[in-house]
């Protein structure tokens, strides 16, 4: 389905460091979306939808208001690769408000979704003409560009037990708001291997250990995180 379709179909992280998001605490986002003169649909999507394709025409930019979107590539041989498991309070598309035209990768609801989208031209305006708005954005993107840098080095230098615990803990986003999200949704083994870069086997070995260990634990809702998880990431 390309962006244009979205109103059509039938009515899901990255996170910012504190220092970055406490200047811009004031600034409600949900109260500005919602109130002010920006131009904008709201589009509900069932989980499995897609919201766009890569090689789609980038014309619009998203936040997230309910729901999880995973965000993925793929090679010309047909390979995969998951590039963030996006949530509640995340903007994605960006790339249109640049000289990115064509979007780069591909957009998929994993649990009903409410999605705010902005079109591009009425995205560029808001930015010149809301100051508040523009830092808040702006902040964001910064976080976001911190959060690739330090999966990077995750990925380089972390044992895929560690990997594995540290984007449990991003996707319930400890560390970036006073009230994380401890139970994120149920995302299939597969899925976390292709995030953290390992195997599905390996995944399930290390998700038992947590489970056994009070680390984490399943409901009908999705995965609890616990706090106890970050004993793995800080244990050297």
């Amino acid at each position: 389905m390309g962006q244009t379709e979205i109103a059509r179909s039938p009515a899901k992280v990255f996170p910012t460091p504190k220092k970055s998001r406490s200047k811009s605490l004031a600034f409600n986002i949900e109260s500005f979306l919602e109130s002010s003169g920006l131009g904008k649909s709201i589009v509900f999507l069932n989980e499995k939808d897609t919201v766009f394709r890569q090689g789609d025409r980038a014309t619009s930019v998203f936040y997230i208001q309910k729901g999880s979107v995973k965000l993925t590539v793929v090679n010309q041989p047909g390979r995969e690769a998951v590039l963030a498991v996006l949530g509640r309070g995340d903007f994605f598309g960006e790339g249109c408000i640049t000289t990115q035209s064509i979007s780069i990768a591909t957009a998929i609801c994993l649990a009903p979704t409410t999605l705010l989208v902005i079109n591009k031209k009425e995205m560029i305006h808001v930015l010149h003409a809301e100051h508040a708005f523009s830092d808040y954005f702006i902040a964001y993107m910064l976080g976001r560009n911190l959060r690739v840098e330090q999966d990077l080095i995750d990925q380089l230098f972390n044992s895929s037990e560690k990997r594995l615990a540290r984007t449990l803990l991003m996707l319930a986003q400890y560390g970036q708001q006073d009230q994380p999200n401890k139970i994120v949704a149920n995302l299939s083994q597969e899925t976390l291997g292709e995030m953290v870069g390992t195997t599905r086997s390996r995944v399930n070995f290390f998700m038992n250990k947590f489970r056994k260990l009070g680390f984490i634990e399943y409901s009908t809702h999705g995965i609890q995180i616990n706090k106890s998880l970050l004993n793995v990431v800080l244990h050297d």
